[in-house]
C-alpha cells in the first residue's frame, strides 16, 4: 500500500494542478515556454486525449505483462517522460538556432511567435509521453489492490493510495517552485529543468523499491498464513460448497479476450460512471484558480488564493473515511459487496448537489464555493474509489486492468469535453456579458458548469444501475 499511495502521489505532483505551481511550472519561463489561457487549455486538452487513447491500451498492456512487470513499463514511461519536459527549452534552442534563454526570452515579434510555437509543441510532446506512462498507473494499482484485499475492502484500500493525488496536488506548490529557485541560486539552468528531473527521478527510484518489495500475495515471504486467509476469504466461503469455491478460483483465472469485454453491460456501466463524473474533478482540479482569480480578483500565486486552495485540498482528504462506507455497510447488512458498494456511491452523489449553491453563497463570502468543492472532490474520490472496486466485484482479476482502462479512457473523454466546453463557454460569456440566474460574465459561465457537475454523478449512478441492476459477474 505504501508502494501504490508513493507512486500517485509522485504522478499528480506533475500533472496540471490547481495552484500556481501549475501556471509557474508550465508556462515556463525559464525555458522560454510562454503559454497563454487558451494554449494552456488547448494544451491540457491534448494531454486529456492521450491519456484517454493511452488507458485503452494500457490496461489490457498490465493483465497481458502481469502486474509487476506492467507497473514497472508504465512508472518507466512516466518518469522518462517527466524529465524530458527539462528538454523542451534546449531543443527549441538547438531547432531554431538560438543560443540561449536570456536571447529566446528577449526575441519580439515574428522571431517570439514561432519560438512560443515551437517550445509549446516540445512541451506537448514531452506531455504525450508522460500521458502514456500515466494510464497504466491505475489500472496496475487497481489489479494490485485485488491481489491484497478482498472485495469488501478494496474501495477503503484505494481511498487510502488514492489520496496521494491530493498529497501530491499539496506538495507541489509547496516544493516544487523553492526546488526551482534553489537550483537557480546554484547556476544549474534556469532552475525549473532540474525540478523536472528531480520528480521524474523520484519515479526511477520508485521503480528499485518496487522490483524488491512486490510479490503476490502467495509467495510473498511478508504475508502470514492468517494474512494470506484473509485475502483469498472471498474464494474460501466456509459456507460454499468445494465446487462453488472451485468455481470462484477459476473465474478469477478466466481470460476475457479485448473486444469480448465491450460485450458486457457491466463493461458499460463503469464507462458511463467514469465518463460522468471524472471530468468533474479534473474541471475542479485545473479551473478553481480561475475561478478564484476571475470572480474574486485573487490570483494564483497570492497568499489567500494559496490558502484557498490549501483548504480545498485538505477537505478532499476526507474520501479516506468514504472508501471504508461499504466495509461498513457490508458488516452490517450483510449485503454483497456490488450492493453495498452501490449504496455508497448513491451517498457520495448526492454531495456534489451542493454545487448547486457554491455561486450564490460566494456572494457573502469566497470560503463557502471553497469549502463546497472541497466537499463535491472527497465525495468524487470516494466514488472514484467505489467505481474502480466494482470492477472486481464482476470481472476475473486477469481482466481487471482492462476494464479500469477502458473506464480511463471514459473519463479522458469526458476530462477533455469539459474542460474544453468550459474554457469556451467562460470566453463566451466574457466576450458576450452573458446572463444566467441572477450572474454576468464569467461568474454566469461558472454557475452553469458548476449545476452541471451537481447533477453529473446522480445521472451517471441512475445509468450504472440501469445497466447492472444487481450484482451479476460476467458470464464470459
Amino acid at each position: 500500500m505504501d508502494n501504490l499511495w508513493s507512486a500517485i502521489l509522485c504522478h499528480y505532483s506533475q500533472l496540471p494542478r490547481p495552484s500556481g505551481a501549475f501556471t509557474n511550472l508550465e508556462r515556463l519561463h525559464c525555458s522560454g515556454i510562454s503559454l497563454d489561457g487558451f494554449e494552456l487549455r488547448r494544451y491540457h486538452s491534448y494531454f486529456s486525449i492521450v491519456y484517454a487513447i493511452a488507458n485503452l491500451f494500457a490496461g489490457r498492456f498490465i493483465d497481458w505483462m502481469g502486474t509487476k512487470k506492467g507497473y514497472l513499463w508504465a512508472i518507466f514511461v512516466w518518469s522518462l517522460g517527466a524529465c524530458l519536459h527539462a528538454l523542451c527549452g534546449w531543443a527549441t534552442e538547438e531547432t531554431l538556432g538560438i543560443h540561449n534563454a536570456e536571447e529566446m526570452l528577449s526575441a519580439t515579434g515574428a522571431v517570439a511567435s514561432t519560438i512560443a510555437i515551437t517550445s509549446v509543441y516540445y512541451f506537448i510532446a514531452a506531455r504525450i509521453v508522460l500521458g502514456v506512462g500515466e494510464a497504466g498507473n491505475f489500472p496496475a494499482a487497481i489489479k494490485v489492490t485485488a491481489e491484497y484485499f478482498p472485495k469488501k475492502d478494496r474501495a477503503y484500500s484505494t481511498s487510502i493510495f488514492n489520496a496521494g493525488s491530493t498529497v501530491g496536488a499539496l506538495a507541489a506548490p509547496i516544493t516544487i517552485p523553492p526546488l526551482a529557485r534553489y537550483f537557480q541560486s546554484i547556476g544549474v539552468g534556469n532552475g525549473w529543468e532540474m525540478a523536472f528531473i528531480v520528480i521524474g527521478g523520484l519515479g526511477f527510484i520508485w521503480m528499485g523499491l518496487w522490483m524488491f518489495l512486490y510479490k503476490k500475495p502467495n509467495v510473498n515471504p511478508r504475508v502470514n498464513a492468517a494474512e494470506l486467509e484473509y485475502i483469498e476469504q472471498d474464494n474460501n466461503n466456509p459456507e460454499e460448497s468445494a465446487e462453488q469455491q472451485a468455481a470462484a478460483n477459476d473465474f478469477d483465472n478466466k481470460k476475457i479476450s479485448f473486444l469480448q469485454c465491450f460485450k458486457f453491460p457491466q463493461t458499460w456501466a463503469v464507462f458511463v460512471g467514469k465518463f460522468m463524473t471524472d471530468g468533474v474533478w479534473w474541471f475542479f482540479l485545473f479551473w478553481t484558480p480561475a475561478y478564484i482569480s476571475d470572480v474574486y480578483g485573487f490570483a494564483s500565486d497570492t497568499g489567500t488564493a494559496q490558502m484557498l486552495i490549501f483548504v480545498l485540498y485538505a477537505i478532499t482528504m476526507l474520501s479516506i473515511y468514504g472508501g471504508k462506507l461499504p466495509t461498513i455497510i457490508i458488516n452490517k447488512t450483510g449485503k454483497n459487496p456490488y450492493a453495498a458498494r452501490m449504496q455508497a456511491m448513491l451517498i457520495f452523489a448526492l454531495f456534489p448537489l451542493l454545487a448547486l449553491f457554491a455561486q450564490p453563497l460566494g456572494n457573502y463570502s469566497y470560503w463557502y464555493p471553497i469549502i463546497i468543492i472541497g466537499i463535491a472532490g472527497a465525495a468524487h474520490q470516494s466514488w472514484s474509489a467505489n467505481i474502480y472496486s466494482v470492477v472486481g466485484d464482476m470481472f476475473p482479476k486477469s481482466t481487471i486492468a482492462t476494464i479500469v482502462g477502458i473506464g480511463g479512457m471514459a473519463g479522458g473523454i469526458g476530462s477533455f469535453c469539459i474542460n474544453m466546453g468550459s474554457g469556451r463557454l467562460f470566453d463566451y460569456a466574457a466576450e458576450t456579458n452573458m446572463t444566467f440566474m441572477g450572474f454576468e460574465g464569467k461568474p454566469a459561465g461558472y454557475f452553469i458548469i458548476f449545476c452541471v457537475c451537481a447533477v453529473a454523478y446522480l445521472v451517471g449512478w441512475i445509468i450504472m444501475k440501469a445497466l447492472v441492476p444487481k450484482y451479476k459477474p460476467v458470464d464470459a
